[in-house]
């Protein structure tokens, strides 16, 4: 493990935060950190195993703890601070090449190459364990132990669904900055309109289809607000304004409209506030992210502390790689519980949260260890990519296709799981897709991505 950490983890406090630029906002990146580490936690709260097999929530079982989801939904905070990171790479990718075509396919080609890296050897391995599965008959099993293998082959890769959306709000940054830039926060607004009025006509007799362009519209209204947090619009009394705001809609909307009280999505609910994004999940992220706004005078004194400062800058190089691999940790150790025939206590009782502390402790350990090897493809190339001299205008609508198909591989592989060889079919958007296709959609838009790449001189 200490050949893997980074070099700024094993320097002192005092001379990382002597290397910290004085502009850096240190409560972005702390988060960033926060909200993929409390994603995990979350995770390994909710996730169980019945008694009889089943992969379930432990929300579904306890519907008195989904009000937890109103604090503990924290991926509206992520796409803050990617919006905030974007405005900032373009705005330092314009001074670098005012006029440039490819400009646009450097950026995505950048972002793309960051989230994909880790993505892939996290999907490679779990495809190499769905054929394992699969050649060893254990997915044709009846019984708990096939019943499990097939649901963890599905329900594992369903975390990538947040890699495909926030690839989309990458490949969408270049327009929503030039947006923001003439407009301002009337963008958000009319972002925040237009999620409303789908949601009206979805629920008002509509096309179920219609819902999901809120997965574009919800994301990007968050998105847009690290635009706007970035040009310190975001005041204090602003962020309280969104807070009561968002959080008083959201209230509303859960207490009088369709939606479910739970801010992620619950094994059999009829309605979701996740898929596809909710009204009421805006009006939630909305109201979580002035909070954030709020806590950062705050923050920025507590991170001004070097020894504070330095838990930071030492997790964050692991937290996309914790992400990706909590749950292969969280379904290892339940199955070998369950193997070792530990069964474990009712969900919601005095020992199960007595036992939460130690199982969240082997689940720290077992993560660790995943993170040790598979952190190396979170390091990609860092250093900024020069805009091709060939100037080579097509490489820019190249990219944005390729941006457009990647979306759709990952989303596919993130709902119809990873058994390539069982191949079972599972709905998506109009019909029944099997594995093979998710992947072969998402190889189709590597290669165009590939196409991109500046000619060597």
């Amino acid at each position: 493990m200490s050949q893997t950490r980074p070099r700024a983890a094993r320097r002192t406090a005092s001379s990382i935060d002597a290397a910290t630029p004085a502009d850096r906002d240190r409560w972005v990146d702390t988060l960033r950190v926060g909200s993929l580490l409390v994603v995990v936690l979350g995770h390994w709260l909710m996730v169980a195993i019945t008694p009889d097999g089943h992969i379930t929530n432990a929300l579904a079982v306890v519907p008195a703890l989904q009000p937890l989801t109103w604090l503990l939904q924290v991926m509206p905070l992520f796409f803050l601070v990617g919006g905030v990171a974007h405005a900032h790479t373009l705005a330092s990718l314009e001074r670098r090449h005012p006029n440039g075509p490819g400009r646009y396919a450097v950026f995505f080609r950048a972002r793309a190459r960051r989230l994909l890296r880790p993505t892939l050897a996290f999907l490679v391995a779990w495809v190499a364990l769905g054929v394992v599965a699969h050649l060893s008959g254990l997915t044709a099993r009846e019984g708990d132990a096939g019943r499990l293998a097939r649901d963890a082959l599905v329900m594992v890769p369903q975390l990538l669904w947040f890699v495909g959306i926030y690839l989309g709000a990458c490949a969408f940054a270049p327009l929503m900055r030039h947006l923001h830039e003439r407009f301002g926060l009337r963008v958000v607004g009319v972002l925040v309109v237009l999620a409303v009025i789908v949601d009206v006509v979805r629920f008002g007799g509509g096309p179920g289809l219609v819902g999901n362009l809120n997965f574009a519209l919800v994301w990007l209204a968050l998105h847009q607000l690290g635009f706007a947090w970035r040009d310190g619009l975001l005041t204090s009394s602003r962020g309280w304004l969104m807070a009561v705001v968002g959080y008083g809609a959201m209230a509303l909307a859960v207490s009088f409209g369709p939606y479910p009280v739970s801010m992620v999505g619950l094994p059999g609910e009829t309605v979701s506030n996740m898929a596809p994004p909710t009204a009421a999940l805006l009006a939630q992220g909305i109201g979580i992210c002035g909070l954030a706004v709020v806590l950062r005078p705050v923050m920025a004194r507590v991170l001004a502390r070097p020894r504070v400062w330095r838990v930071v800058v030492a997790v964050a190089p692991f937290a996309m790689t914790a992400f990706l691999w909590h749950l292969t940790a969280l379904m290892t150790v339940l199955l070998g519980l369950r193997g070792l025939g530990l069964e474990q206590p009712a969900i919601g009782s005095w020992s199960w949260w007595l036992t939460r502390p130690v199982l969240f402790a082997v689940l720290a350990v077992v993560t660790t260890g995943l993170v040790a090897v598979f952190v190396r493809f979170d390091r990609g190339a860092r250093q900024a990519e020069a805009v091709s001299a060939e100037r080579r205008r097509w490489v820019d609508p190249v990219a944005a296709v390729s941006a457009g198909v990647l979306f759709f591989g990952i989303l596919i592989v993130s709902i119809v799981g990873v058994d390539v060889l069982g191949n079972r079919p599972v709905f998506f958007l109009l019909g029944d897709v099997v594995p093979a296709v998710g992947f072969g959609v998402l190889a189709l838009g590597l290669l165009l991505l590939r196409a991109t790449r500046p000619r060597r001189p």
